[in-house]
């Protein structure tokens, strides 16, 4: 829902730090491995309550994901690049709960479980469209710039991270934040198959 926004408001930054990387010699998907990497460290970091340290990881690597987009588009998109890039995101997506069960999962377990069930109906939605759309060349007004179709949705990549740091800032509420976020995930489930298959059928 505020991906669109918030794409806005971090283009322009992105866009200047990526000429750094791209004088280096870095490529998109070194920079892409590069924040998977780090951003696994919020895995031991969260399951042995450091919150804040994990929370650190979760910034670096959303500031990676967004830095290897910006590097893309200067060097050239790619299908591998894309692919690679969805594909690590929805892994890091999934470990952050995961990683709130580790920490406690007498409280957090099934909560837990229950957004990661939830992610894979807003990953399974996403990624069937985009599959549908680029055989059919349906493209994105808002999104061009992208390797996928980025269907939309209630919640999107920026809803997601503002979940995640708020688990990190009140793990007590873990529970309840992650009951309440998988709803939502539902909602927007929900309304991507229903938009989804009307598009297509049409």
């Amino acid at each position: 829902m505020l991906d669109r926004y918030s794409i806005e408001v971090i283009r322009w930054p992105l866009k200047q730090a990526a000429k750094l990387p791209d004088k280096m010699g870095l490529t998109a998907n070194q920079v892409t491995l590069s924040g998977f990497v780090l951003g696994l460290f919020a895995l031991p970091a969260i399951a042995y309550e450091h919150y804040w340290l994990g929370l650190l990881f979760i910034v670096f690597n959303r500031i990676f994901d967004g830095l290897d987009g910006a590097l893309a588009r200067r060097q050239g998109i790619t299908d591998a690049g894309g692919f690679l890039d969805i594909t690590l995101d929805f892994l890091f997506y999934s470990m952050i709960p995961f990683a709130f069960a580790l920490a406690n999962p007498e409280q957090n377990a099934v909560a837990a479980t229950f957004l990661v069930f939830s992610f894979m109906g807003t990953g399974s939605s996403f990624l069937a469209f985009a599959i549908m759309a680029s055989k059919r060349n349906i493209e994105n007004p808002v999104y061009k710039s992208k390797s996928l179709y980025y269907i939309g949705g209630l919640t999107e990549g920026t809803e997601t991270i503002a979940c995640f740091v708020l688990f990190c800032l009140l793990p007590q509420h873990f529970a309840e934040i992650a009951w309440t976020f998988g709803a939502l995930c539902w909602i927007t489930t929900a309304t991507r198959i229903w938009a989804g298959y009307q598009t297509l059928k049409s």
